[in-house]
């Protein structure tokens, strides 16, 4: 009999075993120790839930906005690179995902997919996440293209002019588009149903970086290729002229200091999301979670803070949202589902936060997401 699926830690479990390494691996471990990494999920465990009764909790509502659209829960899906390579057309499938289930989807610069062919298989406008090129022609070519593809909110991600070195990455010789070596053979020849979906996608390489990425064909070339491109003189000043490319809705991401937070706020952006990078990049930097709080009253309600790095649970999303996050963001959580079950994992990985999210606001006593506060943990969480 088929074992039912009730947790993002069961989809984890067969995304590992559908996957091939190389790019499960790619979603699952961090940067040099993974010290952060490990921090992202202890320091969610410390956080103690204070459990309310006889309160009337019927009809609770889990509808926000995030950058004043609608949203059915306060859940986003951050942008992730190489999804396409934890199931064909990955990108795809989670923007069909997320439409479906009433949140925004965010296609990452370093997609599989291209922003041209996601929106062409997509009703619903999406968020890009665009980095700085020393190219910065490039750059504002990419988001010229996610103007043209009517993408609803720009994202700028601030936290990887320099790559932080991931092990595992270098040990599994990852490589994009995927090649066939004596050293994965087995592993991916064991994997039909994945091969034969990224057979089928409408890309197997970096369809934003088409023609400007010739030759990255391993990690050493590919971190290379982000050491020559990905721009290290990014500043603030720089929001001037990216400002001037996208009269939208910007944000940025990778912000994980209150004075950060405070630059952010003076420079007009529309929302700051608080991330470690999911423990990718700066090994040693605290848990997103634990530098939370000082951020939200930094700002001060200036700017919308959402939250990202560590969510995998609904009660991990009630934490954030208890600590002054307007909603918060899944990328593991996300390709977990994706490496699972493709466009149904996706489904399945939100509606599990969902639900878990609903019971966990009814267990503390509260009956309307957006009214959630610091009163439902317990002090010394």
């Amino acid at each position: 009999m088929k074992t039912p699926v009730t947790n993002i830690a069961d989809l984890r479990e067969i995304a590992r075993r559908r996957v091939p390494r190389a790019f499960f691996e790619y979603a699952d471990r961090g940067s040099y120790d993974e010290t952060t990494l490990r921090e992202n999920r202890r320091a969610f465990d410390r956080l103690q839930l204070r459990q309310r009764v006889m309160q009337n909790v019927d009809h609770r509502s889990l509808g926000t906005t995030i950058l004043g659209a609608p949203v059915s829960m306060p859940l986003a899906i951050a942008p992730t690179g190489l999804t396409g390579l934890q199931h064909g057309s990955g990108e795809i499938l989670g923007a069909r995902a997320a439409a479906e289930a009433g949140i925004p989807f965010c296609l990452s610069t370093v997609s599989i997919c291209s922003i041209e062919q996601v929106r062409a298989a997509c009703d619903t406008p999406f968020w890009f996440q665009v980095y700085v090129m020393r190219d910065r022609g490039f750059t504002r070519e990419l988001i010229r293209r996610a103007r043209a593809a009517q993408c609803s909110a720009l994202m700028l991600t601030a936290d990887l002019t320099v790559q932080g070195q991931r092990h595992r990455e270098i040990k599994n010789g990852l490589s994009v588009p995927p090649k066939v070596t004596l050293r994965n053979l087995f592993d991916i020849m064991s994997k039909p149903r994945w091969v034969w979906n990224v057979l089928k996608a409408p890309s197997r390489s970096f369809g934003n970086l088409d023609g400007r990425i010739q030759g990255a064909d391993s990690l050493t070339t590919l971190a290379q290729w982000i050491a020559n491109q990905f721009d290290p003189t990014l500043n603030w000043n720089d929001l001037a002229w990216i400002r001037e490319e996208w009269p939208g809705k910007l944000i940025i991401k990778g912000i994980l200091d209150p004075q950060d937070a405070h630059l952010a706020v003076e420079h007009g952006v529309d929302a700051i999301v608080v991330s470690n990078h999911g423990g990718r990049q700066l090994d040693g930097a605290p848990a997103t979670i634990d530098v939370l709080p000082s951020i939200v009253d930094a700002v001060a309600g200036r700017t919308e803070v959402l939250f990202d790095s560590g969510i995998t649970s609904g009660q991990d999303l009630i934490k954030a949202l208890a600590l002054g996050a307007r909603a918060g963001l899944i990328g593991k959580a996300f390709l977990y589902g994706l490496g699972a079950h493709g466009q149904q994992g996706v489904t399945q990985a939100i509606e599990l936060i969902r639900r878990e999210l609903s019971v966990t606001m009814a267990l503390t006593g509260q009956r309307d997401a957006t009214r959630i506060s610091r009163d439902i943990l317990w002090r010394n969480g």
